[in-house]
């Protein structure tokens, strides 16, 4: 299926690109979250009058996402957990988790947005991690998982 991409996708284009997609992928995720239309004479022309005002939005959320950004860089996020004497949790540390100490933090973030390639963390330490606000926004933190004073 042939959409136009009304937002930035990581992987698939920019703002106003015409790209062919799976038919799931366009009808299920794309076209329901806003992020792109089927591309028809009518949707284009539609598109084109539009571009300026899409283009600035598109511009705000990437300057919101950079700020958050600047914020979260470098820090150190701590997150408690029940933990064994050994250093290994009862449970893990999910990027839920992970979300949730950010707001604490005063950044908006959610769970989406943390990346974990090695899965959740399940022992005390300090772990380097992503975290993507925009496709272009990444920021690397440092989470410091602690054991929780009982």
């Amino acid at each position: 299926m042939q959409i136009i991409l009304l937002e930035k996708i990581g992987g698939l284009g920019n703002l106003g690109d015409v790209v062919t997609v799976k038919n799931g992928y366009a009808r299920n995720f794309l076209i329901p979250q806003g992020k792109a239309k089927r591309a028809t004479e009518a949707a284009l022309a539609d598109f084109q009058a539009r571009r300026a005002e899409l283009e600035a939005r598109q511009a705000e959320i990437l300057a919101d996402a950079q700020a958050r950004q600047a914020k979260l860089d470098g820090q150190t996020i701590t997150v408690a957990q029940k933990a064994g004497v050994d250093g290994r949790l009862f449970g893990s540390v999910t990027n839920a988790d992970i979300a949730e100490a950010i707001c604490a933090f005063g950044v908006e973030a959610a769970k989406a947005n943390v990346r974990l390639p090695d899965g959740p963390l399940k022992a005390v330490g300090e772990y380097e991690v992503e975290v993507a606000l925009h496709s272009d926004a990444v920021a690397n933190i440092t989470v410091s998982v602690v054991p929780a004073a009982e």
